[in-house]
């Protein structure tokens, strides 16, 4: 999962504009990464863009008021948390604005030294929220994503290249003959060429691109975005190349590889079944036709 920079990203959206370069100059002078927003549409522009740790936002803001702010940033944005600040409004409590899925609330005219520590909480918790989703994620014994990031990040990079328009292959990699290779040499031995399948694959496929996974057992996959076919599989072919040299070709890989189907009339969950539905497919012909091969169906 990728996240904003570490030192964090702030969003400030506040209709008042020396309110809001007030408010930017502190959060940078706090070594945060500092955006503004003059009201909530122009904030829904920026979140498509750039990943925000937290959006400070005003309560009280015309066409679309703070609330409505973040009723959208839960439903698009669940990695983004929200800081409502607000004056004395008698219409919302603080109850209010938390029951609503906002992390946090602060009063206007707001306090740096106040602000400071909220700021610090909300990072620090979710920098320990990360890190447990780090474990949850990871396989253990190769250090790649494991089923259940799958079965999130594919939806969300399905869901992605819908929306934006661009290229997505999944493909989908079983290792030839390792029950066979499991049962000769041991489990032992059949964890090193599982481990060895999984540095591969960290090392061939593109840093903060592609996304690797162990799906269970000897079945791998990888999700590469913004690519062409001829490149997606250019990229498993080196890994693949470079796997069975690592193991002095005693094991193999099959691969079937489809593409995300960018038709509007497609909805989203029809083509995450079809894409793994042929990709499974094109895998069990790469095996039944020889095996250490790649079998496209883009």
């Amino acid at each position: 999962m990728q996240f904003a920079d570490e030192s964090g990203v702030i969003l400030i959206v506040d209709d008042d504009r020396p309110v809001r370069e007030a408010l930017s100059v502190v959060v940078s002078s706090l070594g945060y990464h500092s955006l503004i927003a003059a009201n909530g549409l122009e904030a829904m522009k920026i979140l498509k863009e750039k990943k925000c740790d937290i959006v400070l936002c005003d309560l009280v803001m015309p066409r679309m008021d703070g609330m409505e702010v973040l009723k959208h940033i839960l439903k698009h944005h669940f990695d983004t948390d929200v800081i409502i600040a607000t004056g004395h409004n008698k219409k919302v409590r603080y109850a209010d604005v938390i029951r609503a899925g906002a992390l946090d609330f602060i009063k206007k005219p707001i306090d740096q030294a106040e602000l400071e520590a909220k700021l610090a909480r909300a990072l620090r918790e979710r920098r320990m929220i990360r890190k447990l989703e780090t474990l949850s994620m990871s396989d253990s014994l190769t250090s790649l994503l494991n089923r259940r990031a799958f079965d999130q990040r594919f939806q969300d990079e399905v869901e992605r290249a819908h929306r934006q328009n661009y290229p997505l292959f999944l493909a989908l990699l079983d290792i030839d003959n390792f029950k066979t290779y499991n049962d000769n040499y041991g489990h032992s031995e059949g964890d090193k060429i599982l481990m060895t399948l999984g540095t591969t694959l960290n090392e061939y496929t593109r840093n903060s691109v592609d996304l690797s996974f162990r799906l269970g057992g000897d079945e791998f996959a990888v999700l590469l975005p913004q690519t062409t076919v001829a490149q997606a599989k250019e990229i498993i072919e080196r890994a693949m190349l470079n796997f069975n040299e690592s193991n002095d070709n005693q094991t193999t890989l099959s691969v079937g590889i489809v593409a995300c189907n960018r038709d509007d009339q497609v909805d989203l969950k029809s083509d995450i079944h079809r894409m793994q539905k042929q990709a499974d497919q094109a895998m069990y012909e790469a095996k039944s036709s020889g095996k250490n091969r790649v079998v496209c169906r883009v």
